[in-house]
């Protein structure tokens, strides 16, 4: 192919381009290799495109435990949106036969009163496809926090010390940070340093960010514990199985937004710089998956 450099490269235009849109290269462009041909041309598929369910049956058997939750978790969701019940009964018919506990799981959780008939396959599911760990995206994750980015709640007064390691060890992963401030004009620490901020509370959610750290002082907790804004970032950040460092003078926040007696093994307490790097390290892991099952109602 040409394609003719200007104001458009497309036709019809308005701009009177005069070498029209792009064409077929006939010097350099794709030709047919000239072959004779006899016999019948035909559009045939071979039988193994009629097996619509062993594939999607691998893919499924192949994920973790909470991955597989994820993706009953998603039909659901979306078949909730339908507004026939005959046609969420119909996608859980083929559910069928891709597996009998992920058909269940979606039959329950659309509240159907029983599991439909299976829908007729064309080809019967082969059962011999064995799962492969290279299907799974839990089984294939980071091993370093690299590339992510960790949201730094931090007030007046927090440790300046602890907010340096953990710029240090962020660094040195090649991770990024954002820091979330009371005031988008910052705040200044312990030794009066000054930080400015990147998101203000209000408009910096805990969403934006694989992994959040409260670094505050005992004066900024309380000023913050209050907050509906701040609540919903510890808030979100827990319910979304988000690793959480957090330093003691912080707790009232956990307090106020009702998860402190909550906290998890993944809810990983700052009581200094040395912290920081076993901090950095312990995020890569991204989220912390058994949390998902206590603070999801569809899995009690």
């Amino acid at each position: 192919m040409t394609n003719p450099r200007g104001r458009v490269n497309y036709e019809p235009n308005s701009w009177g381009a005069t070498l029209g849109g792009p064409r077929e290269d006939t010097v350099r462009g794709f030709r047919s290799f000239a072959e004779e041909a006899d016999g019948a041309k035909l559009r045939i598929r071979p039988e193994s495109f009629a097996d619509h369910y062993s594939q999607a049956r691998q893919f499924y058997v192949s994920q973790e435990p909470i991955e597989q939750k994820h993706i009953a978790d998603a039909l659901v969701f979306e078949l909730s949106k339908v507004e026939r019940p005959d046609i969420r009964a119909r996608v859980v018919s083929h559910l069928i036969n891709i597996d009998d506990g992920l058909a269940g799981t979606v039959a329950d959780g659309l509240g159907l009163p029983e599991l439909p008939a299976p829908a007729q396959a064309a080809q019967p599911t082969r059962s011999d496809l064995p799962p492969s760990d290279a299907l799974s995206i839990v089984k294939n994750g980071p091993p370093s926090f690299k590339g992510r980015k960790l949201g730094i709640l931090l007030s007046d007064g927090a440790d300046a010390a602890l907010f340096g390691g953990l710029v240090k060890a962020l660094d040195k992963v090649g991770a990024v940070y954002d820091v979330i401030a009371p005031k988008i004009g910052g705040v200044t620490l312990d030794d009066g340093t000054k930080v400015a901020a990147k998101q203000k509370i209000d408009g910096g959610p805990s969403v934006l960010f694989d992994a959040v750290a409260i670094v505050v002082s005992a004066d900024g907790a309380a000023l913050l514990a209050d907050d509906a804004a701040t609540q919903d970032f510890v808030r979100d950040a827990f319910g979304h199985c988000k690793y959480i460092g957090l330093t003691l003078d912080a707790q009232p926040i956990f307090a106020n937004a009702g998860i402190l007696e909550k906290l998890d093994d993944a809810c990983i307490e700052l009581g200094a710089a040395k912290d920081a790097v076993a901090f950095v390290d312990t995020i890569a892991a991204l989220r912390f998956w058994p949390r998902e099952l206590k603070v999801d109602m569809d899995a009690k």
